[in-house]
């Protein structure tokens, strides 16, 4: 599932685009922690703090997400700043998907979690079935791509589902709760390390366990202290994170450290 194929006789620009997703670093995970952060407490903050109410800020972020998408698939490489700001405005419309379903149409979170898991499963599915790999390595034809950010909103959607499910349903609290999926990943990792998990699959279920990590980072700063938070506002934590993640695509901008190394092309086994 991680070998780099291509169809026979595939046109010369699909041969000359660059990988257009970054290198999975260390930077790549905890900005990948700080866009899901953002993407719960900005979403409270233009649905309940400025009044905008879940469909309206839904429909205004899914506009925003479109149009960076549209200049993120015309890219013909990766663009940390674009390609951030798009995870970014992802994070916040999969989080915004969960809680209409859950909030607005009165869907349980049972049956969202186990809609969102399985829409992830076909996703994967038709993704291997088309193009024979699942490596984030090879994101370098539209349809790929396309697969490829299907899958990550999805992944904020169930991420955001289940971590409400399990908020809900275990009453852990946002500090607890956070070490829990921090735990989680941490044994996720290792079970790839030291047992030869699939890559790609350890990749896929740790970027589902980040959100629900990164959420609970959200509540735990933003929400006020009788709540069990630390009371820094939306604002206050929204900005925050923003302008760390700002810093460090800045950064990578100017290292180019995230890139990923062009590999060989090879047509793809009959």
């Amino acid at each position: 599932m991680t070998a780099d194929t291509y169809l026979p006789g595939a046109s010369s620009r699909r041969r000359e685009l660059m990988n257009k997703v970054p290198e999975v670093t260390l930077y790549f995970w905890v900005i990948k922690v700080l866009c899901t952060t953002v993407g719960e407490t900005a979403a409270d903050l233009l649905n309940a703090n400025l009044g905008l109410g879940l469909t309206n800020t839904s429909l205004i972020m899914s506009a925003l997400l479109v149009i960076t998408l549209f200049f993120q698939f015309r890219a013909r490489a990766y663009v940390p700043g674009l390609y951030w700001l798009a995870v970014v405005l992802i994070s916040v419309v999969g989080t915004l998907v969960s809680d209409n379903l859950t909030d607005n149409l009165g869907v349980p979170l049972e049956i969202t979690t186990a809609v969102f898991a399985v829409a992830l499963a076909l996703t994967f599915i038709g993704w291997y079935a088309s193009e024979r790999t699942l490596s984030i390595h090879s994101i370098r034809t539209g349809r790929r791509e396309g697969f490829y950010w299907l899958a990550i909103l999805f992944t904020f959607a169930l991420g955001t589902a289940a971590g409400d499910l399990t908020a809900e349903r275990l009453d852990l609290g946002y500090w607890l709760s956070a070490v829990v999926f921090a735990v989680l990943i941490a044994a996720v990792a290792a079970a790839h390390q030291a047992l030869d998990l699939n890559a790609v699959w350890s990749f896929w279920i740790a970027y589902v366990l980040t959100r629900p990590l990164g959420a609970s980072l959200g509540d735990y700063l933003s929400q006020a202290r009788a709540d069990g938070g630390l009371g820094l506002g939306t604002v206050g934590t929204s900005a925050l994170f923003l302008v760390v993640i700002l810093g460090l695509v800045v950064f990578l901008t100017r290292t180019r450290r995230d890139v990923v190394p062009p590999e060989p092309l090879s047509p793809r086994a009959e």
